[in-house]
C-alpha cells in the first residue's frame, strides 16, 4: 500500500494522542485536588468501616456470603481486600488512591463520549465539569470510598462501549457496574436504548447479553450462589421500604436534593434545554439513574453520585449551542461550588470518628489481640480500629434488627432482621469475650431487643462505660 494512503489515519491517531496528552493532566491534577479532604482522616463513614472489616476477614479466610456478609455484590470487597493486599490494612490510603484513579476514568470516559459527540471543546468540558461536581455532596457521602466511586466509570464505560456498538464489551461494563452495586444494573436502560437505535442485528444482542451474564454468573460460581443471589437480590425485602419512617427518609431525601442542586448550580439550566432528540440516551441515563436513587427508598447522600455523569453530559451538550460565556460561566459558578464543598470537607466535624475511637481504644484495652469481640451498634469501623475480629459474621446491629436503612424507629426490631439471621447470631455472639453496647438509646438498644438482653443476662456482666458505649465482659 502506498504510504501517502497512510497519512490521513497516522494524522488522525497523533492528533488524538495529543488531544489526550493536553487533556489527561490537567484532569488527573484536577481529580487529585477533588479527593484531597478523603486523605485528611482515617475513614469517613461506616461504609468504609464496614469493608475495612470485610476485607480483614477475606484476607484471613473468611468466604463471602458465608462467614462475610452484607446486602451488596463481591467487587468492593475484594478491592479493599487488594488494596490492603499492597498497603497493609490499617491504612485506606491505597483505596483513597484508587478512588482517585476510579474519579479520572469516570471523567475521561465523559471527555471521550463528548467529543465524539461535539468535538474537542466538548471533551474538556465535560470532563472538567464532571470533576467539579463530583464532590457536591454532604463529604462523609462524596469523600468516601465506597461503591458509588467504584460503581461510576462502570456505567460510564458502558455508555463508552454502546457508543461505539461494541456491544459484549458494553454488557461486561453493565454486569461490572451490577458487580459493584446492584443499582449499577440501572445503566442497562440507555445501552438497549443505544442498541436498538443503531439497527444492530441479533448477533450484537447475543453478545450484549452474554456480556452482561457471564461475569456475574461466574462470580456467583466463585463466591456461594445460594448466598450471592441472597444477599444481592432476595435478601433485603424489609430493608427497601419506608414504612414507619416516611418523613425522617422524606426529609433526608430533599435535604439531599437540596445539597446536589447546589452542586449542579451552573448546570441546572443548561441540562433543562438539553431536551433534543441526539441526547435522549443520556436523558434515559438520567432517568435510569434516579430510578436507582429511589430505589430502596432510603435517599442516602451518596446515592445521588449516580446522576453526575449524565447531568456533566447533558449539560455539555446544552452549552455548546449557547455562546462561549455561558460555557465559562457554568464552569467558574461549579468551581465555586467545588470550592465550597472542599472546605467543608476540611472542616466537617469529627463527631462519630472521635466516638468510634474511644471507644476502639477501650476494646483493645480490655481484650488480648486474639480474642473476638461484639459491637452492638452501627459503628462496624470500631472492630478495624481496635484491630479485633468479630464474634459474628453480622458487623453491624442493622442486620438484625433492619436499623441499617436509617430508620427513627419504625420497622426496627428482630422479627424484621435478615432471615435466619438471629439463629446463626446466637450460636456465633457467645465467643465474644467482649461485649459492647453501643447503641446509645437507638431502637435497637437492648431493651428492645430479647435476644441480645438473653445474650447479656446469661453470660456478661458491665464492667464500664465509654463515651456513652457500655462495656461487658465474660463471667468466669
Amino acid at each position: 500500500m502506498p504510504a501517502e494512503l497512510l497519512l490521513p489515519s497516522r494524522s488522525v491517531s497523533d492528533s488524538r494522542t495529543a488531544y489526550w496528552s493536553r487533556l489527561l493532566p490537567p484532569l488527573a491534577a484536577l481529580a487529585c485536588v477533588t479527593r484531597v479532604p478523603s486523605f485528611t482522616r482515617p475513614l469517613w463513614n461506616p461504609d468504609e468501616g464496614y469493608l475495612a472489616v470485610q476485607a480483614r476477614l477475606l484476607a484471613h479466610g473468611g468466604q463471602l456470603y458465608e462467614t462475610v456478609v452484607d446486602r451488596k455484590p463481591p467487587f468492593v470487597p475484594w478491592l479493599y481486600e487488594a488494596a490492603f493486599a499492597v498497603t497493609g490494612s490499617g491504612t485506606l490510603a491505597g483505596v483513597r488512591v484508587l478512588a482517585v484513579l476510579a474519579q479520572l476514568l469516570t471523567a475521561a470516559l465523559l471527555a471521550s463520549l463528548a467529543r465524539r459527540r461535539w468535538g474537542d471543546t466538548s471533551g474538556r468540558t465535560a470532563g472538567v465539569l464532571y470533576l467539579l461536581i463530583s464532590v457536591g455532596l454532604n463529604p462523609e457521602d462524596a469523600q468516601a470510598a465506597t461503591f458509588e466511586v467504584f460503581l461510576l466509570p462502570c456505567t460510564a464505560a458502558a455508555m463508552w462501549c454502546a457508543d461505539r456498538r461494541r456491544w459484549g464489551a458494553a454488557g461486561t461494563a453493565v454486569a461490572c457496574a451490577f458487580l459493584t452495586k446492584q443499582t449499577g444494573g440501572a445503566v442497562l436502560l440507555p445501552v438497549l436504548w443505544l442498541y436498538v437505535a443503531s439497527g444492530a442485528g441479533r448477533w450484537g444482542m447475543r453478545r450484549l447479553v452474554a456480556g452482561a451474564l457471564v461475569p456475574v454468573l461466574c462470580t456467583a460460581l466463585v463466591t456461594d450462589p445460594a448466598g450471592f443471589l441472597f444477599w444481592t437480590v432476595t435478601g433485603s425485602g424489609a430493608y427497601a421500604t419506608l414504612t414507619g419512617s416516611e418523613l425522617h427518609v422524606l426529609a433526608r431525601g430533599l435535604a439531599n436534593t437540596g445539597i446536589v442542586a447546589v452542586a449542579c448550580a451552573g448546570l441546572i439550566a443548561p441540562v433543562v434545554r438539553a431536551r433534543r432528540a441526539p441526547t435522549t440516551d443520556l436523558w434515559l441515563w438520567l432517568l435510569a439513574s434516579a430510578g436507582a436513587v429511589l430505589l430502596g427508598l432510603h435517599f442516602f447522600g451518596h446515592y445521588y453520585l449516580q446522576l453526575l455523569p449524565p447531568v456533566a453530559l447533558l449539560a455539555t451538550g446544552a452549552l455548546r449551542a449557547l455562546p462561549y460565556d455561558r460555557t465559562v460561566t457554568a464552569v467558574l459558578t461549579s468551581a465555586c461550588a467545588c470550592a465550597l464543598f472542599l472546605t467543608w470537607g476540611a472542616l466537617a466535624p469529627r463527631t462519630d470518628l472521635d466516638h468510634a475511637h474511644r471507644v476502639a481504644q477501650a476494646v483493645s484495652s480490655r481484650t488480648p489481640s486474639g480474642d473476638p469481640v461484639l459491637i452492638w451498634g452501627m459503628h462496624p469501623e470500631t472492630y478495624w480500629l481496635a484491630d479485633r475480629a468479630p464474634a459474628t459474621r453480622y458487623l453491624t446491629a442493622g442486620l438484625l434488627t433492619n436499623y441499617s436503612g436509617g430508620r427513627d424507629g419504625g420497622r426496627v426490631g428482630e422479627r424484621y432482621a435478615v432471615r435466619g439471621a438471629w439463629t446463626v447470631f446466637r450460636r456465633e455472639a457467645v465467643s465474644a469475650a467482649l461485649v459492647v453496647d453501643d447503641s446509645r438509646g437507638k431502637p435497637y438498644a437492648p431493651e428492645r431487643v430479647r435476644g441480645l438482653r438473653r445474650l447479656l443476662a446469661a453470660g456478661y456482666e458491665e464492667v464500664g462505660t465509654v463515651d456513652g458505649a457500655v462495656l461487658y465482659v465474660k463471667r468466669r
